[in-house]
């Protein structure tokens, strides 16, 4: 297998193991735990994450995931759907939109709410200005919005989605994906992690729709990787520069670590690619979901433990009939 060659980050995945839904109680999600040493694979479940752990900090991603899925019309009467992305200045927002809109058209939503269209992006996602200041909108979205479930679940979101969607540590507004593997924590989880002397951490970054994006570059190392806004406070900035074992809790926070262990940066735009070529160099311990075919994510666990035992965690994964994706189960590379 060629570790550049897209095509190689492939795999079969029988629909049905796409999690619609999460396992609840949160710790019962399923804990497929790797060893990097040895090789070995054993399964668990989330709520033995304590006793499993080596002596370690544990980081995790404490952003918050707004409603941001947007129901609006034009003026036209033609309906319109807004993902917001996320924003490129007060009140101005990158987004992706459902409907056909060119620049000027403007859009009116609930409560007032509307934006115009500024521009056109390659990318095909738009820039709009809304009539309101960043947090008011905000604060809209959470009355007339939607909770932005990824493409690959396909449902109408709920009223549970609402907690199920958030970790319980949310904290700072500005997501709209959430960091999938905090999903599994509920407060008898961070307590058992306490108890176990495992001190966490957090640090913030605001996951964009770009997440959801497949790499189209033949040779990966030729993507362009998306960029999200991120925050790491001074606590944690000493942790990351200090030598002391890290688990970071999810490929955002891991992107955020190796981000600023390059760089220095403690806050600002993040688009850092790990992949078999462009290795960690500071976390030592990783702890994620089960993500899309030829996608950043995927080739961000490969860049822990190779492309081949990658490939081989995926199958033993799908072979024991583990939940895939945002709602599904999670796996610990040690």
């Amino acid at each position: 297998m060629d570790e550049f060659d897209l095509e190689s980050y492939d795999y079969f995945l029988p629909p049905e193991l796409v999690a619609s839904k999460p396992v609840m109680p949160r710790g019962e999600a399923r804990l497929l735990v790797y060893e990097r040493k040895s090789g070995e694979i054993h399964h668990h479940k989330f709520k033995e994450l304590a006793q499993i752990l080596p002596p370690c900090k544990i980081i995790f991603n404490d952003t918050k995931v707004i409603k941001a899925r947007i129901f609006g019309k034009k003026d036209s009467g033609g309906a319109v759907e807004v993902l917001l992305n996320q924003p490129v200045g007060e009140g101005v927002f990158n987004v992706f939109v459902r409907g056909k809109v060119s620049t000027g058209t403007q859009i009116r939503f609930g409560e007032n709410l509307a934006c115009e269209v500024l521009r056109l992006c390659e990318d095909g996602s738009r820039e709009v200005k809304f009539n309101c200041a960043t947090s008011q909108l905000f604060s809209v979205c959470e009355r007339i919005g939607h909770v932005p479930l990824p493409p690959y679940i396909k449902r109408a979101d709920t009223a549970q989605d609402e907690s199920w969607y958030q970790s319980v540590f949310a904290k700072f507004d500005g997501a709209v994906a959430a960091p999938t593997a905090s999903l599994h924590f509920d407060e008898e989880a961070l307590a058992a992690l306490r108890a176990s002397s495992h001190e966490l951490f957090y640090l913030t970054l605001h996951v964009g729709a770009g997440t959801f994006k497949g790499v189209e570059s033949s040779d990966i190392r030729a993507h362009k990787m998306h960029s999200e806004a991120f925050c790491m406070g001074e606590e944690t900035a000493r942790l990351v520069a200090s030598s002391e074992a890290i688990l970071g809790v999810g490929t955002t926070v891991t992107r955020v670590v190796e981000f600023f262990a390059r760089r220095g940066e403690r806050s600002g735009f993040c688009d850092l690619f790990l992949h078999p070529n462009n290795k960690p160099i500071r976390q030592n311990y990783l702890l994620t979901n089960f993500h899309l075919p030829r996608s950043t994510l995927i080739m961000l666990v490969a860049s822990f433990v190779g492309l081949e035992e990658t490939k081989r965690i995926y199958a033993e994964a799908v072979k024991e009939r583990y939940r895939f994706y945002s709602y599904g189960d999670g796996m610990l590379v040690l």
